[in-house]
């Protein structure tokens, strides 16, 4: 640590007001911060059967047992939620009825996948989740999809996404209303920029440097135990105090926690699983043969072949040799720290320095950030750094691991798939449906093209490489989902199961579309206030409801449709006139436009009902603390060098 920094963030912290007194808002504790020693991982006594790494052949059998236990879960779900999605004339409850007295692993199983992208996609997804919710008010009215988050199986996010997914299931499988209202902590205040940390009732300058004080503390616990750190460290750190509803940001707060809540263990919410890359020694371009690692609540691993292989989540951070914990290593609990895997799956710092020029960041701070991070670019250091790598000589021959004592895993969507659907289209899974929110900037405007499908779709054709056998629906090309309107409304792909290579599921492809705002905010926007977070959150519900159906009378019926039609097939029921009619409408029927479209600039489908976005602060902040502005903003300035240099070190 450079001692001149230290000196700077004291000088300014000592030339505030001796007596200015706050306090932290109290915050009830949420989920299950069982980690050891707070942030610092920490050696702990073995299980009777030691962990090892276990063949991706098969699901685990904890989730095995799990999902047996959440299909009849969501076959109440699937009841309630057909009890106001009408089929046309078709009699859903009976025929639901009738596959689960015959076989019930023939029920429908959902999957719902939330892109990256930032804030932007956290509130485009959040938007998703609450419409999907049957506990938002009358989201189970007609014309509304509420409930289908109960009959879903898996949330999958990445990056932006696993920050929604990540706040939703630390914080008790919380409502998206209740994580907007909650006002007795700073989660989901997003007026704040991430860099100035929360405002806590005090000066906020004072905030600011307790902020990073603790943020600096609990990093330098983990590097003090031997266990390697980069910017993910302190990025993940950063990330929680506005998700977690915990303490110091839920210092303490595991991912293998999940696995322990009561509601989780009674299967009464869906899997939630986080999706990263991993990037090849010597290499700084992620390409599409990266390996796709997922975080389950029980496991850490891939289905890849590259290493075919999970770990107990809970015992990530233990020197594994070859598959196995050796009788001379210890245990180790607390690395899986949930704000330091949302890192990992956002872990975008290469690009962010490719964008700081333009963020709404001080041209001071620019200039501070592009120098810090360039040098942590040329310095392999903008990645999530683990160590002891749980894959060290395992899978000898097929692994680019295997000789790494250290594993290095980046931003989920580097590799083009920024839509998680990796988890979701393994057979083992069985996953019937995925309703694909894509909160991607592919444009030059920050829209989404199809790009993320197209990277899926590609991998897919690679068979007996990282594809691996898994299947997924044919694909146009970005130019054809600009060209036919692919992006400005709902789309189906692979309607047709007959013409797939294997088994591969449904995908609902749900685009970001300006209906009462525009939501196209760039990835690297750091700062929202409450005004704001709600509308692209409104905005996002409009996109997949189609606002509540105004867009299409038929649409819910068209959901319902689409979460039958696997079972169609399977059971050889014959379809009802109203899904032939949906399908006609939403299924891409394989034409193709590939010339070159126009710029892609939506206009807001519902101006009249265009939310205004009141241009002050987060309720969270005081007229005393806009006072301070200048003040706080060299404070600012000299924290994040202190914060970011401390990577460095």
């Amino acid at each position: 640590m450079k001692p001149t920094l230290l000196l700077v963030v004291s000088a300014l912290a000592a030339a505030l007001p001796a007596e200015q007194a706050y306090s932290l808002a109290h915050l009830a504790l949420r989920a299950l911060p069982n980690a050891p020693d707070g942030y610092t991982p920490a050696n702990v006594s073995c299980p009777a059967v030691r962990p090892s790494v276990r063949s991706a052949s098969t699901l685990s059998t904890n989730e095995t047992e799990w999902l047996r236990l959440r299909r009849n879960k969501t076959f109440d779900a699937l009841k309630d939620f057909f009890g106001h999605v009408d089929v046309g004339s078709f009699n859903v409850s009976a025929y639901l009825d009738t596959l689960a007295h015959s076989n019930a692993s023939e029920l429908p199983t959902v999957g719902i996948a939330i892109s990256g992208g930032g804030y932007r996609a956290l509130l485009n997804g959040a938007g998703a989740i609450k419409a999907f919710d049957n506990r938002t008010e009358n989201a189970t009215a007609s014309g509304r999809l509420g409930g289908l988050l109960q009959s879903a199986t898996y949330v999958s996010g990445l990056s932006g996404g696993s920050w929604l997914v990540g706040s939703i299931f630390i914080n008790n499988f919380s409502s998206i209303t209740s994580l907007q209202t909650y006002k007795e902590a700073e989660v989901w205040q997003f007026g704040n920029s991430i860099f100035e940390g929360p405002y806590t009732g005090g000066v906020q300058a004072v905030d600011t440097v307790e902020y990073y004080k603790n943020i600096e503390d609990a990093v330098s616990g983990k590097s003090d135990a031997g266990f390697p750190t980069t910017i993910t460290d302190y990025w993940g750190r950063a990330l929680s105090y506005q998700l977690v509803n915990g303490s110091n940001g839920g210092l303490d707060y595991t991912w293998s926690s999940i696995a322990l809540t009561t509601e989780f263990q009674q299967a009464d919410m869906p899997m939630p699983l986080v999706v990263a890359d991993g990037r090849n020694p010597g290499e700084l371009v992620i390409g599409g043969n990266a390996t796709v690692y997922e975080y389950n609540p029980w496991e850490f691993g891939t289905f890849d072949p590259t290493i075919y292989g999970f770990i107990p989540l809970e015992y990530l951070g233990s020197r594994f040799v070859a598959g196995t914990l050796p009788s001379n290593e210890t245990c180790v609990r607390g690395y899986d720290n949930a704000g330091f895997i949302m890192g990992t799956s956002s872990s975008l710092f290469n690009q962010f320095l490719l964008n700081v020029n333009s963020t709404a960041l001080p041209s001071a701070l620019k200039a501070i950030f592009t120098d810090i991070l360039q040098d942590i670019g040329e310095d392999d250091e903008d990645i999530a750094l683990y160590g002891p790598n749980p894959f060290y000589l395992y899978s000898n021959e097929t692994s680019p691991y295997a000789n790494s004592t250290e594993l290095d895993l980046v931003d989920g969507g580097e590799d083009g798939q920024n839509v998680p659907l990796h988890p979701l289209i393994q057979p083992e899974r069985h996953v019937d449906v995925v309703f694909a929110v894509d909160s991607s900037a592919d444009t030059t405007y920050y829209w989404p093209n199809g790009t993320s499908l197209v990277a899926t779709y590609e991998r897919s054709l690679n068979a007996s490489g990282i594809g691996n056998g898994t299947a997924f629906p044919a694909i146009p090309d970005t130019n054809t989902f600009v060209n036919l309107g692919l992006n400005t409304r709902p789309t189906f792909f692979g309607c047709n199961s007959s013409n797939l290579t294997g088994p591969a599921p449904l995908i609902v492809y749900l685009p970001n579309y300006p209906y009462v705002t525009y939501s196209n905010v760039s990835t690297f926007e750091d700062s929202y206030n409450d005004s704001h977070r709600d509308a692209m959150i409104l905005n996002g519900y409009d996109a997949v409801t189609l606002a509540n159906a105004s867009r299409d009378g038929n649409w819910t019926a068209c959901v319902g449709c689409a979460v039958l039609a696997r079972s169609f097939d399977r059971s050889n029921t014959s379809v009802p006139s109203i899904c032939t009619d949906c399908f006609d409408r939403y299924c891409w029927n394989g034409t193709l436009n590939s010339s070159t479209p126009a710029p892609y600039e939506p206009t807001l489908l519902f101006p009249e009902a265009t939310i205004k976005i009141n241009s002050t602060k987060s309720s969270a902040a005081t007229a005393a603390a806009a006072r301070e502005v200048t003040f706080t903003a060299s404070l600012v300035a000299a924290s994040v060098v202190y914060f970011l240099t401390c990577t460095l070190l």
